[in-house]
């Protein structure tokens, strides 16, 4: 280190400035579409979530009268900040670790049967619209295999509405979430695992490490950290914004909002009210809680890691 940066110094000035330059110029092209497509539409919805808009009128500045709306006049958005949460703190901690459990036990494969595993579990997150296969599976009449089994049976006389029903609307979703959650995360696991420095083995196996969950805790884990703060992130992104699954599988709005998210209830406010400075307000608040729940896990994983 001390080497490097002694022979940068020593370099001409000139060509020190080049290289600044011609690495500015080659991320500049990330800068500006991150600043353009991220950066610029998160200050807007800031700044339009304090004002009343429509898209008609003139916009009418109002203040955190937005804020205050969300959580003293809005019982729907209680319920969706209440259901999301839930959603996150079941699917996302299980689907976090699900997807480090198959790829380190797929990672054991040789590398044929390793691709080949790893395309069949990431193929329901490349296919947005798989979950067809489960409005077949819990269909509310006699034709959906599961109501057809419970029929035959004799466990029920009449078809169960799984999805109009809130005691099971909830919780079919989570589990076609769970099964689609296979995505870049578990790839970058896969990734990770195969880039581990194997020599960190060979030298835990002489300090005493004697099987392999102490290798796992003690030498994949911390080696394979930042890649599991990748995948966090990656896991709160999906989890907080769900809506496509819900919507799909128990309409908007579902019966007594039952699978209600956040992320349903701002593209409804947004694009069937077109209240869009509140559903702005709705969607900073959701930035804020991602973004705080990101800062919390990250803290954990590092923790974990020392």
């Amino acid at each position: 280190m001390f080497l490097g940066n002694r022979s940068e110094n020593m370099m001409p000035r000139s060509k020190r400035e080049k290289i600044d330059f011609s690495s500015a110029l080659m991320i500049a092209p990330f800068l500006i579409l991150f600043a353009v497509f991220t950066l610029l539409p998160v200050l807007v919805s800031i700044f339009l979530s304090l004002f009343t808009y429509d898209m008609v009128t003139m916009p009418k500045f109002a203040g955190f009268s937005n804020y205050a709306r969300m959580f003293l006049g809005d019982n729907v958005f209680l319920i969706s900040v209440k259901n999301t949460l839930m959603f996150a703190v079941v699917t996302g901690p299980v689907s976090f670790a699900l997807a480090y459990i198959l790829a380190w036990m797929i990672n054991e494969f040789t590398p044929k049967t390793r691709s080949l595993l790893s395309f069949l579990f990431y193929s329901p997150s490349l296919t947005g619209g798989a979950y067809f296969i489960w409005q077949v599976l819990f269909s509310g009449d006699s034709y959906g295999y599961i109501n057809s089994m419970l029929l035959t049976s004799g466990v029920i006389t009449t078809p169960i509405q799984f999805f109009k029903d809130p005691r099971y609307a909830m919780g079919i979703v989570m589990i076609v979430q769970l099964w689609m959650s296979m995505g870049v995360s578990f790839l970058a696991n896969i990734a990770g695992l195969q880039n581990v420095n194997t020599e960190l083995y060979e030298a835990g196996a002489i300090d005493g490490i004697t099987n392999r969950w102490q290798e796992l805790w003690f030498i994949t884990l911390p080696s394979m950290r930042s890649i599991l703060l990748f995948g966090c992130v990656m896991q709160i992104q999906a989890t907080f914004s769900v809506s496509s699954v819900a919507t799909a599988l128990t309409g908007s709005p579902s019966v007594n909002y039952s699978t209600e998210t956040i992320v349903t209830h701002l593209v409804e406010v947004g694009t069937v009210r077109f209240e869009m400075g509140y559903a702005a307000a709705i969607s900073v608040f959701l930035f804020a809680l991602m973004a705080a729940t990101r800062v919390l896990v990250g803290k954990l994983i590092n923790m974990t890691g020392k």
